[in-house]
Formats: structure tokens, sequence, C-alpha cells
């Protein structure tokens, strides 16, 4: 009988050291530490969905369109290619994150888009969800 085994980052056992930074920043200290690669990753997502083509010094290729695309129309045609854009992008900078759902959404009269993404990590036991409201 075969059965799939789940990984769990050794860092997640040990309580007292952090692997990355909560955003937004907003502790005494500027930076709060997460301590969760659950929430490592998913805050790295955010970092990723919320940096524009061409922001990041050195690494030019890094972000997405996602904001750009987001003050267009949304209909059919431009929720497929977001959609694809989100996928490609995943594939080339989180590889073990495997997108499961993704929708985008628009409210005019709030001036309110948003972005939604459900997720898995491969190999682990790890499933998430994220949603970046952007005020147009």
């Amino acid at each position: 009988m075969a059965f799939e085994v789940k990984k769990i980052n050794p860092l997640d056992l040990q309580p007292r050291k952090a692997v990355g930074l909560n955003i937004p920043f907003r502790a005494k200290d500027v930076f709060s530490s997460n301590y969760q690669t659950k929430e490592a990753i998913k805050n790295n997502l955010i970092n990723f969905f919320l940096t524009g083509k061409g922001e990041r010094y050195l690494n030019p290729q890094f972000g997405t369109r996602l904001r750009n695309m987001l003050f267009e129309n949304i209909n059919e045609e431009k929720i497929g290619e977001i959609e694809s854009i989100v996928r490609e992008s995943i594939n080339i900078y989180f590889p073990r994150v495997e997108p499961q759902e993704i929708k985008t959404g628009s409210d005019p009269d709030n001036n309110l888009v948003t972005f939604y993404m459900a997720y898995i990590i491969k190999d682990t036991n790890i499933e998430d969800e994220l949603l970046i409201n952007i005020a147009t």
C-alpha cells in the first residue's frame, strides 16, 4: 500500500527561529518576524504580486503586471489573461506553490479591485489563500 509522505520544514519545528517578515510593516520596530513557513510564503507572494515588473533593482523581471492589468476593463478574456500570467509567474519564481483557484473581481462603486488565489505548497500539507484588495 502506497502513501504520500508530507514534508515539514525543519525551521517550523524550532519555535524561536524567524523564517520571514510580516507584511505590512506595522510593528513597533517596523519589522515583525513570522515563524512559520506558511506565513513566510504568503508574505512573499503578496510582495511578488504587488511588485511591478521593472521595480526591483538588479532583478527587473521579478514581479507581475497584475496591478497594471487590474485597472483595465475586467471581462472574461482579461480574467483568463490574468490567470495565465499569474500561473506562469508562479511557476518561475515559486515552483513549489501550486495555484488551485484564481479569481479577479471589481467593485466599481467603491473603486476596488480584488485578486484572490487559493494555493497549496507541493509535498507539504500547507494550504492557504491570498486576498489582495487594490483601491483605485
